[in-house]
């Protein structure tokens, strides 16, 4: 009797074992993750320092800087235990990018005034043209009677009134003449316009040196070819405020030729692994994502010009590097994926490259956990865009999200930027969304914007280390989570975004 007893107490425990323990240690690991130790405020500072200093000069994409930037990002990883995960056995996936901009040898002139590009004529569309047209001054651009105005054939002219036109957004500077054009330009392309002048207003006026500066810099894209940014598109001018006496005499012709010219250059994906350590769900990956470029060296702001972008992006970096290192630490059961995307300030152009030609297969990625600036502003909130519809595209991988955000940091999460009616749009601008339109799972982690966006005052100084730490922290959370789930975060089905 004594040795059934014995066999039925080894076999509930046995039973025990496999369930209720496995159970209790899998709460308990989900709460305390045990790599969690091996991040630190100082590692990250450190980090920080050294991937946003002057001498990389801002690591803009395209540039040799990105590509030393790179090899730095290689080299951390090497020291931290990854293994090589991009083409050819090495950490790099390269890819190419092909610019467009107006060269120096278009010509514009309206009547018998010979207008100089950039000083005073801006061409806001990067897109070869050649027309002759006559100039057709409508008055201001909010005139209900240009909407009866044939303006098939001419080059219609507007004075630009800021009517309806959001300035309460990031780098105003930067995007007022997009702005300027979707409320007001579209309409007359598409009723046949040969070439639109705008004739600026204040807030145009003070924005020229901004707009010179990214407009000279043209249009990037990948995989197609030279002329893939490139359509034939009437040409849109902006002039000075003084234009408007000579320009309001209607009848002079518009004469442009607008030539395009195109180049090439390299950028670069880097991209590690720690393997999982379940022989079946190693074949999985979580896939973390940032981008390593920043804006390089653009218009001094206080006697500086160089934009090394600490928290956009080098502060996701860091977090990704601290997270592999407590992943290095204790392997989950799924592999872990590192990917730092090159020129995602040019389009999300190194995530776009790499959904092409991914270095793993798309299959086999159950969650993207992406992050755009978490080093800044109010210490106890955040945001993870992604945790709402339409955005939202797995309720598995949001609840981790906030289950790990529960367990751990406790930011109260901002909701308002998830919006689809957000001005700014957040959700359509970092790496993350080329996989979610894909249907793979995935958020952006972030901090919102600030101040020093896209500035050269955003530098490792300015950096909130103690908040770093905490968001380094929550994705690492949630990673673990999805790492270690028996189920894979299930997408939702017939997912589709706004835009």
């Amino acid at each position: 009797m004594r040795k059934v007893y014995r066999v039925l107490l080894c076999l509930l425990l046995c039973v025990y074992s496999f369930t209720g323990i496995g159970q209790v240690s899998s709460q308990v690991s989900d709460r305390q993750p045990p790599g969690l130790s091996a991040i630190t405020t100082a590692d990250l500072k450190k980090d920080l320092y050294g991937i946003a200093a002057d001498k990389f000069k801002g690591r803009s994409a395209g540039t040799l800087d990105e590509l030393k930037s790179a090899v730095w990002w290689a080299d951390q990883m090497k020291r931290a235990g990854l293994k090589p995960a991009g083409d050819d056995g090495t950490y790099f996936q390269f890819f190419s990018l092909y610019r467009n901009r107006i060269a120096s040898t278009t010509t514009i002139s309206i009547g018998t005034r010979s207008l100089q590009l950039w000083k005073d004529v801006l061409l806001t569309q990067i897109a070869p043209a050649a027309v002759t047209a006559p100039v057709l001054y409508l008055g201001k651009a909010n005139n209900p009677g240009i909407a009866s105005a044939d303006v098939k054939g001419k080059a219609v002219a507007v004075d630009v009134v800021p009517d309806s036109i959001n300035l309460d957004v990031s780098i105003p500077e930067w995007r007022y003449h997009r702005a300027v054009m979707t409320r007001y330009g579209n309409d007359l392309l598409a009723r046949g316009a040969a070439a639109i002048i705008f004739i600026s207003d204040e807030f145009a006026e003070h924005s020229w040196n901004y707009a010179t500066e990214n407009l000279n810099r043209g249009l990037y894209d990948i995989e197609a070819g030279p002329n893939a940014a490139v359509t034939t598109k009437a040409p849109v001018l902006w002039l000075h405020a003084s234009a408007a006496a000579w320009v309001r005499d209607s009848g002079a012709l518009l004469k442009a030729d607008v030539v395009v010219e195109s180049f090439t250059y390299p950028s670069v994906n880097v991209i590690g692994l720690i393997s999982g350590s379940n022989p079946v769900l190693a074949r999985e990956h979580v896939l973390f994502s940032g981008h390593g470029d920043a804006h390089g060296i653009r218009n001094a702001y206080a006697g500086d010009t160089i934009y090394n972008g600490a928290d956009d992006n080098a502060s996701v970096n860091v977090a990704m590097l601290a997270v592999a290192r407590a992943f290095k630490k204790a392997p989950a059961q799924r592999s872990a994926l590192f990917v730092f995307h090159g020129a995602e300030e040019r389009g999300l152009l190194g995530s776009r490259h790499f959904v092409a030609h991914p270095t793993v297969s798309l299959e086999s990625i159950v969650a993207v956990l992406n992050g755009d600036m978490i080093g800044r502003n109010n210490p106890d909130s955040a945001a993870a865009l992604g945790l709402q519809a339409p955005h939202k595209n797995s309720d598995d991988l949001a609840t981790m999200a906030i289950q790990a955000n529960n367990e751990g940091p406790r930011f109260k999460l901002d909701t308002a930027w998830d919006s689809p009616k957000h001005v700014e749009g957040w959700y359509f601008r970092s790496d993350h969304l080329p996989y979610a339109r894909l249907g793979i799972p995935a958020l952006m982690y972030t901090t919102l914007l600030h101040a020093d966006y896209h500035t050269p005052m955003d530098n490792a100084e300015n950096i909130d280390y103690t908040k770093l730490k905490k968001m380094t922290d929550w994705i690492y959370r949630t990673g673990w989570k999805a790492a270690n789930s028996k189920s894979r975060p299930a997408p939702i089905a017939g997912f589709r975004l706004e835009r």
